[in-house]
């Protein structure tokens, strides 16, 4: 297996002081640089930049996989099982409220993993999944 290189994204938040709670505190997102307009977010080793913009259409769309209405855009990390499982947990501690509860989607199927979805204070939509096979995570 290749060594997967750090991805990088940016997107629009609301209020910067919400995002560096949500990311920073509840996520666990150590910070990077950051300014008035904008903040780095190391997320499990990816960097995410959090961009100030003020609030306008909301623009997201749903797609049904699996039974649920999944957000799209959305994005997030695919973490080991035990990472996910304490992810979880931490979230549920934290009284997130989630778009897609945690649990095993296409189980005993080719592809099956457990996954999450929730919004950060934006609105931004984030997954998380694990495989128990990371090797299913392209399957066909």
């Amino acid at each position: 297996m290749r060594m997967l290189s750090p991805f990088h994204i940016a997107f629009p938040v609301r209020d910067l002081a919400a995002a560096r709670h949500f990311y920073g505190d509840v996520l666990g997102c150590p910070e990077g640089r950051s300014s008035d307009s904008w903040i780095d977010f190391d997320l499990y080793g990816h960097q995410i930049v959090a961009h100030l913009k003020p609030a306008g259409e909301d623009t997201t769309h749903h797609n049904p996989v699996d039974g649920h209405d999944v957000p799209v855009p959305h994005f997030g990390v695919v973490l080991e099982m035990a990472d996910w499982e304490a992810l979880a947990e931490r979230l549920k501690a934290a009284g997130t409220r989630f778009v897609i509860e945690p649990y095993v989607r296409f189980k005993g199927q080719v592809g099956e993993q457990a996954t999450m979805f929730f919004l950060d204070p934006s609105g931004n939509a984030l997954e998380f999944k694990a495989f128990a096979d990371r090797g299913q995570l392209f399957a066909k």
